[in-house]
């Protein structure tokens, strides 16, 4: 993915803010800058937590007022959610591409007309980001396809074999949210697994308890299942409960997923998750709200920083934990 600024050059600016103890240089910020950061799910819930810390960090350290907003992951929420930013009339926006283009690029024309920079995390917006990196619209968060092909060959690695058997649940009916799963589909087939496709309907994406029951009927109806792939992280905490209700041991399916929530930790060290891709939730927060100061106090343009660095596996879990259970990681 490209790189448009040197991140070392923007670390040290931010770093330098840590070191003095003051927010903002006081030339360069008259007062505090307003931003409205959308978080994704629900407050406190393994794949937001070290999302919304990331964001209160930058926050603080950057002397900016942070307004958070959640969604549950519902598409119209984080439209409305937006809408609603954009009436507040504040310094900065941070948007996530759920809802697509072609419902963001709008408001996103209104919140630029109005003043207001606008930036990214989580999911990409390609060509509002072309349209608008001049002007401050960055991305803070992973190549989604290279990071769902990462989990398929740890998944392979991990002990499958061409012939067998595969399932990729994810949400196959929305293009922005199958990237990733796609990755994962395509590292499993291109290692000869017969794979199939099952999608995640939006009930089941704002309560994944409701996978349950999806998820126990499929393996019901296929017995010889050998692997199920996610790129949906509240997905990836519910499989290795599905797994044990279903009487599975660990390593008779193999599970593949995203993101570091306390029940995915534990999954990978009983075994029943083979890797886990770590797209770095707390940088995610981070980078958005410093690219609101950098833009607003320096002018310095969109920054497209990737934060999906690789897998947590059985063989380094236990050196990330502590900083997943302090909500960091």
């Amino acid at each position: 993915m490209k790189r448009i600024f040197n991140i070392v050059i923007i670390v040290a600016v931010v770093a330098l803010a840590f070191m003095t103890g003051h927010s903002v240089p006081a030339a360069a910020q008259a007062k505090p800058l307003i931003m409205y950061v959308q978080m994704g799910g629900d407050a406190g819930a393994p794949s937001v937590l070290a999302r919304t810390n990331g964001a209160k960090a930058a926050a603080k350290a950057l002397g900016i007022e942070l307004h958070e907003q959640y969604s549950s992951w519902d598409q119209q929420k984080m439209v409305n959610a937006f809408k609603q930013a954009i009436a507040a009339k504040p310094d900065c926006i941070e948007i996530m591409g759920h809802p697509g283009e072609d419902a963001m690029m709008p408001l996103v024309d209104e919140a630029f007309a109005a003043g207001i920079v606008v930036t990214s995390g989580n999911n990409p917006m390609p060509t509002i980001e072309a349209k608008y990196q001049t002007k401050g619209f960055g991305y803070a968060g992973a190549d989604l396809y290279q990071g769902g092909f990462l989990t398929g060959q740890a998944m392979v690695a991990a002990g499958l074999k061409a012939g067998d058997e595969a399932l990729v649940y994810d949400i196959w009916h929305q293009e922005g949210r199958s990237r990733s799963s796609q990755g994962v589909f395509d590292a499993l087939s291109k290692a000869g697994l017969k794979v199939d496709k099952l999608d995640v309907t939006q009930d089941v994406d704002s309560d994944p308890s409701k996978a349950i029951p999806v998820m126990t009927a499929y393996l019901a109806a296929h017995p010889k299942l050998k692997a199920i792939g996610t790129q949906h992280g509240n997905i990836t905490s519910t499989l290795p409960k599905v797994l044990k209700q279903a009487g599975k041991k660990p390593g008779d399916i193999l599970v593949g997923g995203i993101d570091l929530g306390p029940d995915t930790i534990s999954g990978i060290k009983e075994g029943y998750i083979v890797a886990s891709f770590d797209q770095v939730l707390y940088l995610q927060g981070f980078y958005p709200v410093q690219q609101c100061w950098l833009t607003k106090t320096y002018l310095i343009p969109g920054l497209h920083l990737d934060t999906g660095v690789g897998t947590v596996t059985p063989q380094n879990v236990d050196k990330i934990t502590p900083l997943i259970e302090q909500g960091f990681r």
